[in-house]
């Protein structure tokens, strides 16, 4: 497997990011990720093209109640990057944080997760319980068959169509309510600084599996049918602005999960609602976490 490793100085300097990195090795592989605070584990898991600077608002009033950790997959962030998009599948993706959890021996954790983390971060729950006491999920879903929306389809066609050329943090910066700062947009291109790099972003779109045959199928189907008997508190906290995941969406998703309250919706903020409402967004699941 060709492997790029993004440059540690290309993470330097950027704003609202002064978090200590720390790295685990899976299979010559280089995962990164962020681990502050003392208490029971807060998992915080990204989804496309971003990587763990999405939580970069959220990990302070997080890590004043609890142990918070902050991975980037395998192919975004400071995380090694295998450079052919066949090196990646669903279950390479989980796999890896399935054992992540299981080096860092994580229990009684609490998985906040967001677009593709939702896929990831229910399937740990729901195979691993022993590990997972709580779960809060931001605008994203799980099954086959069919394109979360048109508007995903639509960016399906966009990555497809550039390629390399893809500019990540042009992505994160139109799918935000928020003006984003010339260095917060860098801030997201900075893992890919050549088309190499770039693979992961790419194979993220063509995972999801929008037909009932897809590799990705089974599987998703199967973690989807057993949310329909977790128990344990759930958060369903979408944003009023995300179209591809609507108000609607959310409320299906909570209707689902016997453990899940009313969904909540987070006025003015879009996909990446961490990056426009994330101090906020703390703040509501640290009153969760306190009533859980």
């Amino acid at each position: 497997m060709d492997v790029y490793r993004t440059p540690d100085e290309r993470f330097e300097g950027l704003p609202g990011y002064s978090f200590t990195p720390r790295y685990v090795e899976q299979d010559g592989l280089r995962m990164h990720y962020v681990e502050d605070g003392a208490g029971d584990p807060v998992l915080l898991l990204h989804g496309e093209p971003t990587w763990a600077y999405l939580y970069r608002k959220m990990i302070p009033p997080l890590v004043a109640v609890s142990r918070v950790i902050a991975p980037d997959y395998f192919g975004f962030g400071c995380s090694d990057k295998p450079t052919r998009t066949r090196d990646y599948s669903y279950d390479f993706h989980y796999r890896s944080i399935e054992r992540l959890a299981d080096e860092l021996d994580l229990r009684e954790t609490t998985v906040v997760m967001q677009d593709w983390g939702g896929p990831i971060g229910l399937r740990l729950a729901v195979e691993h319980p022993e590990r997972v006491a709580r779960l809060v999920i931001l605008n994203t879903g799980i099954g086959a068959g069919r394109a979360p929306s048109p508007e995903w389809l639509r960016f399906r066609e966009f990555v497809r169509r550039v390629g390399t050329e893809l500019v990540p943090g042009q992505l994160v910066r139109i799918s935000c309510v928020t003006e984003l700062d010339e260095l917060v947009v860098e801030a997201y291109n900075a893992p890919f600084p050549v088309p190499e790099s770039k693979a992961g972003v790419l194979a993220f779109p063509e995972l999801v599996p929008t037909e009932v045959d897809h590799p990705s199928a089974p599987k998703m189907l199967e973690v989807r049918e057993a949310l329909t008997r977790w128990e344990r508190p759930t958060l369903v906290l979408f944003s009023d602005s995300d179209p591809i995941f609507s108000p609607a969406h959310a409320e299906r998703l909570a209707a689902r999960i016997p453990g899940a309250g009313p969904a909540e919706i987070v006025s003015g903020a879009g996909h990446f609602l961490q990056e426009d409402r994330g101090e906020e967004i703390a703040e509501r699941i640290v009153r969760f976490l306190a009533e859980a």
